[in-house]
Order: C-alpha cells, then structure tokens, then sequence
C-alpha cells in the first residue's frame, strides 16, 4: 500500500516562509522520483519542483530562487521549503512519486499567502 502525506501548509504572510513535507510508505524518495504539484482555485494544476532518484532538480520558472526541493532517505521524506512567498503562491500543494508508468499521489496541503 502506497501512501503519500503532506503536511506543513497554513496560512502565512507575504514575504514569509514555510516548509511542507511528504512522508512517503511503500515507495522509496530516494528512487522514485518525486514532485511537488500546485492546484489554485480555477486553475489546471502545475508543477512546481522535482528530484530525480540521481538527485537532479527542476523548478517552474515562478518559483525559482525561492523555493527548494529536497529528500531524506532515512525518513523517506521529501521537502519543499518555500521563501519569499507571494499571494499567488496561495494554492493546494500535492506530492507526487513516478517511477516506471506508475504514479501515486497525496491527498494535498492548503497554503494560504495573505495579509
């Protein structure tokens, strides 16, 4: 059984900083590779960053230089720490594993950018 759980969103002021995370069973972070994906209101959802099982890394022109995407084998957690946040950053953040033809899913984290 694969499970994917986000956590670490909220509610936070423009400027300021959180960081999610993705606890991942049945798959391991360290050789599937993993992503971040954003859905805002009205809006197809995006990607926002990756880490390759070589540790290589992607980011969507809009959040690089703020945001950064890692990994931690021994929790076979994977993160997202995001600086600088602006209000159109404000969506649900999901956690996705690819390996092969097969994708899992979280279930998604709010974050609300907002005065």
């Amino acid at each position: 059984q694969v499970q994917l759980v986000e956590s670490g969103g909220g509610l936070v002021q423009p400027g300021g900083s959180l960081r999610l995370s993705c606890a991942a069973s049945g798959i391991s972070v360290s050789i599937w590779t993993m992503g971040w994906y954003r859905q805002a209101p009205g809006k197809q959802r995006e990607l926002v960053a990756t880490i390759s099982s070589g540790g290589t890394t992607n980011y969507a022109d809009s959040v690089k230089g703020r945001f950064t995407i890692s990994r931690e084998g021994a929790k076979n957690t994977v993160y997202l720490q995001m600086n600088s946040l602006k209000p159109e950053d404000t969506a649900v953040y999901y956690c996705k594993g690819a390996r092969d033809r097969r994708i899992y899913w979280g279930q998604g984290t709010q974050v609300t950018v907002s005065s």
